[in-house]
């Protein structure tokens, strides 16, 4: 295995890849490139930030909004992604903040010829543009079973997202009481505000079965994992769990 994302932020490694961490306000990136591009990253960072900011200024229940507000077609492109994510999943366009904003700054990064390969992580939302398979592991809190599996992404599956919500872990809104409910996805924005929509269902394995029919009506999850505490839900067609050693 060439890649692998053990855990959040503490053991992230890529060979031939550099990690590093950008910190703007809100915003927390831990990134591998090909190499350190902080500066970079930093000002990317910044500019996406402003334009969303700016938004927020013009547009404050963006920022309050539980629900799908309407798509504007002249918004910044990274308000774009989290209206259109937020619409698909029925939820408020805050809810793909960290996905949206991880992959922006991801695809920038390749488009400006910085790197060839690229992830972005924010509040364990995962961006990954790479030439390699990886693997990125589960952490569901207290659960026996947080580390111990992983998603296995192949190579052809890039560019790619993994979005983790939780009631139980962080600060992020949910209204469920999942461990954890990680959506695998071509595209990160509708990744994590799939992963809050879907962990707003479940508030104990009597739900799984609600889940599973709610994800039906969204094609895009390539895959789709929930834990709570020892009791375990997966399914997707590019969905392939292996072990965490």
């Amino acid at each position: 295995m060439d890649f692998e994302i053990r855990d959040y932020r503490s053991r992230v490694s890529g060979r031939g890849l550099v990690p590093f961490r950008v910190v703007l306000k809100e915003s927390d990136l831990q990134v591998l490139a090909e190499r350190d591009l902080s500066r970079e990253t930093l000002l990317i960072l910044t500019e996406e930030r402003r334009r969303l900011e700016d938004y927020l200024r013009r547009h404050p229940e963006f920022l309050e909004a539980l629900s799908p507000l309407p798509l504007d077609p002249e918004a910044p492109e990274v308000v774009k992604r989290m209206l259109l994510a937020g619409k698909k999943a029925g939820v408020g366009p805050m809810a793909a903040v960290a996905g949206a904003i991880a992959e922006v700054v991801g695809r920038r990064l390749k488009a400006q010829g910085l790197t060839r390969e690229v992830l972005v992580e924010n509040g364990g939302d995962v961006f990954l543009s790479l030439e390699r398979e990886a693997t990125v592991g589960i952490w569901a809190g207290d659960s026996p079973l947080s580390g111990k599996l992983g998603l296995r992404l192949p190579r052809e599956l890039m560019p790619c997202a993994v979005c983790t919500s939780s009631g139980t872990v962080g600060h992020s809104l949910s209204l469920g009481r999942a461990d954890a409910l990680c959506v695998l996805a071509k595209d990160a924005a509708l990744a994590d505000a799939l992963a809050t929509a879907l962990g707003n269902l479940v508030r104990g394995p009597e739900d799984f079965k609600r889940l599973k029919k709610a994800a039906r009506r969204h094609p895009e999850i390539l895959g789709l994992v929930c834990i709570v505490g020892d009791k375990l839900f997966a399914q997707g067609p590019a969905l392939e769990l292996v072990p965490l050693t």
